[in-house]
């Protein structure tokens, strides 16, 4: 009977520790999902903008090597690349980005804008958006760049009743970038209660050719130029 029992005894220490090996990277990975965030708050906070701030060099091509939201809590993106324009005409400023969901088996290339004015030109790192589906008034900072080659902007926004809404973008002109460099930004970030637990690295490797979906039809795909995304849906579905 003892023996039975330590036989039994010594089979769950096995299971156990065949679990922990197995589980343990997940665990790992995954820690930050059970912990209570620190970084929800009701307001947002006091930024300053750079200062010396030059916009026309911070136009163009940007990489978005890092990233962080107050509503993420997971690593769920990949490929994403943002374009910066400035117009003249009317003032403002607009961003278009592109990623893709770091799991999406078709890695469906999606795509958006953003649009901000400049409240004040005495401080041009500073932008408002313009759309109106914002409750209250949603700002950008830009809080450092280099424009040649890194820059960390921030964004920020207020709802009643809810916590802000509070992100971050690491950018690079470059699919990579040092980890000293990123080191320096992140450092810039915890001051206005962000927890870098939550910033996520970004891969920008293999997105030259993702699948782009075709605004005439939600089920059409350009596939490195060809548009085969019926046929690929049958054989998707019928497997």
């Amino acid at each position: 009977m003892i023996r039975t029992e330590y036989r039994l005894v010594v089979m769950a220490l096995l299971i156990a520790i065949f679990c922990f090996d197995l589980c343990y990277p997940w665990m790992n990975f995954n820690s930050y999902t059970s912990r209570k965030r620190t970084d929800l708050k009701k307001r947002c906070p006091n930024v300053r903008a750079q200062r010396n701030f030059d916009l026309e060099p911070m136009m163009g091509n940007w990489y978005v090597v890092q990233y962080y939201a107050s509503t993420e809590e997971l690593p769920e993106y990949a490929c994403m690349r943002s374009h910066f324009t400035f117009t003249s005409d009317d003032q403002h400023i607009t961003m278009n980005f592109s990623y893709i969901y770091a799991e999406d088996p078709l890695r469906e290339k999606l795509q958006g804008n953003i649009t901000w004015e400049i409240p004040d030109f005495n401080t041009p790192a500073h932008w408002i958006h313009t759309e109106d589906i914002y409750e209250g008034i949603y700002n950008t900072y830009v809080l450092d760049t280099d424009y040649k080659s890194w820059g960390l902007i921030m964004h920020c926004a207020e709802k009643k009743k809810h916590p802000r809404y509070l992100s971050a973008l690491l950018l690079s002109r470059e699919p990579t970038l040092g980890e000293n460099v990123i080191n320096f930004l992140k450092e810039k970030l915890p001051r206005y209660d962000i927890d870098l637990s939550f910033m996520f690295a970004i891969n920008q490797t293999t997105c030259d050719n993702l699948m782009e979906s075709s605004k005439d039809d939600p089920l059409a795909y350009i596939v490195n130029g060809r548009k085969n995304a019926k046929t690929m849906f049958k054989i998707i579905l019928k497997n």
